[in-house]
């Protein structure tokens, strides 16, 4: 079956009330603000020195290198987040503010084509000899990434340039007889190679790309091999060559079952297996992928789409081990599920990978922004107490509050460059066929069998499930119209022109096939808020109860509830009730419960015969991507059930 393709953000325009406070924040807030960082001109902000970096290893001034020896990827995201908003926001000063630091880049390039300003300038005898830690393949994938964009909006090709001579010198380096068996420590690149290829159609980089994610789990001991090369340096001190599953080399990729080692690190594997997959029409790849998606999902994915759940590590661990208040779950992690989801739905034409996608990004990936676009959570449990999240402590990775900065920071420019091409995720398209992933309001100009249509969606999704969808076609045209039907969507109703249509349901999606003229769709889908339960096995939920609207997991929160919501019982009888409040949150859909509360009096023991005694109250749920926007406080999705 053939992939289906995103659109050019050129072709979109987000224009909605959920998600407009993201998108034009992009442009207006987060990639200044981000600029600003990257040149440590944010006193507030944790040093970055990324730029500075760059000027030293260009020679243009003295220093050695500062931060984490992948500094380099900051900016190659914030290049990405650059150029995905000049495609729908041109704006002449940006462009030249990053036509200009492209330029630094070049100058930094060594004249092999190499470019990791690390080992330019700290162990520059040393390239290539600590793929387990070095990162510099995952370096290398980013700025990929980000040349293939900044072509594709701005039709520039120096950072292109740049980026293939790197991409030469690593195919030339890397099927070398020493290095035929190497492969990154952290996978990346081969995503980077990927769209390279897409680009130039240079099928060597395709070539390296699949060769990488093949040799994976082919030779066990190479990451121990490498450290008895006698340029090897040594970066982190902690990390053990022999633990594959760490790196996901424990098995071939054909054969791996189940999600292990480092979140991002694995989803990005996971990512380039799918790219290799639906390129070659490889179907054992393809049904490793459904394996490991399968796995995620069903024994180690948060309610929140968040993966990840061992703060030592930023690991998968076992089956059902999904823990509440310690929880990591990455924002990278999501991202990375998110553009996994995308892939295999892009292959499989399947709704469920996409709602998978849709959890993901509603939840955790804009939980790890403010609502005023310049702080940041790396770590996204599903409980705070903040008095717990001490230092030199088990509780230590989760902070109360969002941060400015991050000396590893590749959260915030990560979330920046999904928030900026955020088009790529509300449809699909094919010769004849237009499928609606994300119901967002905005205009599509797309072509059906070679007709350009132009379509409008208007919707309040997700506080409302009503989506109205007007097709106008250039002259009559025939194809196909998908519309994703959520699997959380219960009933629903689809009219055509006012009168009420049949749709057949394929694998998720409502299909239209017809000749279409001016049309008018009104999908209906009743998304009441609900109640989740968990499986038994998560023992951290036993006996307690989690609420939803649509995609959105809601929360309790301090701010509305009080301290101590761990003595907070919710009633599940009582049922919900919904409230739109345009003042609150940039306006939101708040939901209301009732339950009880255990309440003391005085200064109780710590222990005593008696239990406490319990009180009736009023609960106020929140969305739980916007918990903490209101200063510090508590914060829990899980709540005792009555």
């Amino acid at each position: 079956m053939k992939k289906l393709q995103t659109i050019g953000l050129n072709q979109i325009r987000i224009d909605g009330p959920f998600w407009n406070r993201y998108t034009r924040s992009v442009t207006e807030k987060i990639i200044p603000y981000q600029w600003r960082v990257l040149n440590d001109q944010e006193p507030e902000a944790e040093p970055s020195h990324c730029i500075r970096n760059f000027r030293r290893a260009a020679g243009e001034e003295p220093g050695g290198f500062y931060g984490f020896v992948f500094q380099d990827t900051d900016l190659a995201k914030w290049l990405e987040a650059v150029a995905y908003s000049l495609s729908s926001t041109p704006d002449p000063a940006l462009e030249a503010r990053a036509d200009e630091v492209i330029d630094l880049v070049g100058r930094a390039q060594q004249p092999d084509g190499y470019l990791d300003t690390y080992f330019i300038l700290e162990a520059p005898e040393s390239k290539w000899r600590n793929l387990q830690q070095g990162h510099e393949l995952y370096t290398a994938g980013h700025m990929m990434e980000a040349a293939a964009a900044y072509y594709q909006v701005t039709g520039k090709d120096k950072l292109l340039h740049i980026m293939c001579r790197c991409a030469d010198l690593i195919c030339d380096t890397f099927h070398q007889p020493e290095f035929a068996q190497s492969i990154p420590g952290h996978e990346e690149v081969e995503i980077g190679l990927f769209k390279l290829y897409q680009v130039t159609g240079e099928r060597r980089y395709l070539d390296m790309a699949r060769d990488f994610v093949n040799r994976r789990g082919q030779q066990p001991d190479v990451f121990v091999r490498e450290r008895n090369h006698p340029k090897w340096v040594s970066i982190f001190a902690d990390m053990d060559p022999t633990n594959t599953r760490y790196h996901q080399c424990h098995k071939p990729v054909r054969q791996q079952t189940t999600a292990e080692g480092h979140a991002v690190r694995a989803v990005y594997l996971y990512c380039a297996m799918a790219d290799i997959a639906g390129e070659d029409g490889d179907r054992e790849l393809l049904a490793a992928c459904e394996r490991l998606y399968d796995n995620i999902t069903q024994k180690r994915m948060y309610l929140t789409g968040g993966i990840g759940s061992s703060g030592y590590m930023e690991r998968f661990t076992a089956d059902y081990d999904l823990p509440a208040a310690s929880g990591y779950a990455e924002s990278c992690a999501s991202i990375g599920l998110a553009l996994f989801c995308r892939r295999m739905a892009q292959i499989t034409r399947e709704g469920r990978y996409v709602d998978t996608m849709e959890q993901a990004l509603m939840n955790t990936v804009l939980a790890g922004i403010s609502l005023d676009g310049d702080r940041f959570f790396y770590v996204n449990p599903l409980e705070v107490w903040p008095d717990n999240c001490l230092e030199g402590t088990s509780m230590s990775h989760v902070k109360p509050v969002r941060q400015r900065w991050f000396g590893c920071a590749c959260c915030p420019p990560n979330i920046a460059r999904t928030l900026a091409s955020l088009g790529e995720y509300v449809c699909f398209t094919d010769e004849d066929s237009l499928w609606l992933n994300l119901y967002v309001s905005g205009r599509l100009h797309v072509q059906l069998g070679g007709v350009p249509v132009e379509v409008t969606v208007e919707t309040k999704f997700p506080n409302q499930g009503r989506v109205e969808i007007h097709l106008r076609p250039q002259c009559p045209v025939e194809g196909r119209l998908a519309l994703r039907l959520p699997g959380y969507v219960q009933d629903y109703t689809l009219t055509e022109n006012g009168a009420p249509v049949s749709a057949r349901l394929e694998r998720g999606y409502l299909c239209l096939d017809r000749r279409w003229e001016d049309t008018t769709l009104v999908l209906d889908m009743a998304i009441p808020p609900r109640f989740v339960y968990s499986n038994p096995r998560l023992r951290s939920y036993a006996g307690k109860v989690a609420v939803m609207k649509g995609p959105l997991v809601y929360c309790l929160e301090q701010a509305d509830n009080g301290e101590n919501l761990a003595a907070v019982w919710l009633d599940t009888g009582a049922g919900l009730t919904e409230t739109f409040e345009p003042k609150l949150l940039g306006g939101v859909t708040v939901l209301r419960a009732r339950g009880k509360r255990l309440t003391e009096e005085g200064d109780a023991p710590l222990y005593r015969d008696a239990p406490a005694t319990m009180e009736d109250t009023a609960l106020t749920l929140v969305p739980y991507h916007c918990w903490n926007n209101r200063g510090p406080g508590e914060m829990t999705v899980w709540v005792n059930r009555l």
